[in-house]
């Protein structure tokens, strides 16, 4: 893959973490790049001079998504800076966490209990809806971990 793909990529992986998720450009950007560059572990300098970005750039959009356990840092004996690279457990992780789903229930079941009383209409149903596909998923995520172990374990 030549250098112009993998910006190319970064840019499309950036706009999709950005529209989807909230994510900074730079972020997404630098999520892109990380799952594809050569080498897998690069310095802020070597990923700001790849992605044409400031070094303070880079340095936040790394911190965002350590905050989110996507990437990790990691400094060999000797070493004077870090080493940056795609963290393989943070990409799964949150994906199905069960307890997402019963928080965000949780707060529609108290929406709803709020609404009690008065007048019933739009919103009572949309919160009733989204409370309950919320438990459903809840419900649905440690088997859908499960089978996902199975597939995963395959392509091994």
């Amino acid at each position: 893959m030549n250098k112009d793909e993998q910006l190319i990529y970064a840019d499309h992986v950036g706009r999709f973490y950005a529209r989807r998720y909230g994510f900074p450009p730079m972020a997404g950007r630098l999520l892109g790049y990380l799952t594809v560059c050569v080498p897998e572990k690069q310095s802020i300098i070597e990923l700001a001079d790849a992605l044409m970005a400031s070094r303070s750039a880079v340095t936040g959009a790394v911190q965002t998504l350590e905050n989110y356990h996507l990437v990790k840092r990691t400094r060999a004996a000797g070493q004077r800076s870090d080493s940056i690279s795609i963290d393989p457990a943070g990409l799964e992780g949150r994906g199905f966490d069960a307890t997402t789903y019963q928080e965000q229930a949780a707060l529609f079941r108290e929406g709803l209990h709020l609404l009690k009383g008065e007048v019933p209409d739009q919103r009572a149903s949309l919160l009733e809806e989204a409370a309950t596909l919320a438990e459903f998923l809840a419900e649905q995520m440690p088997t859908l971990q499960k089978e996902w172990h199975k597939l995963r374990d395959a392509l091994q």
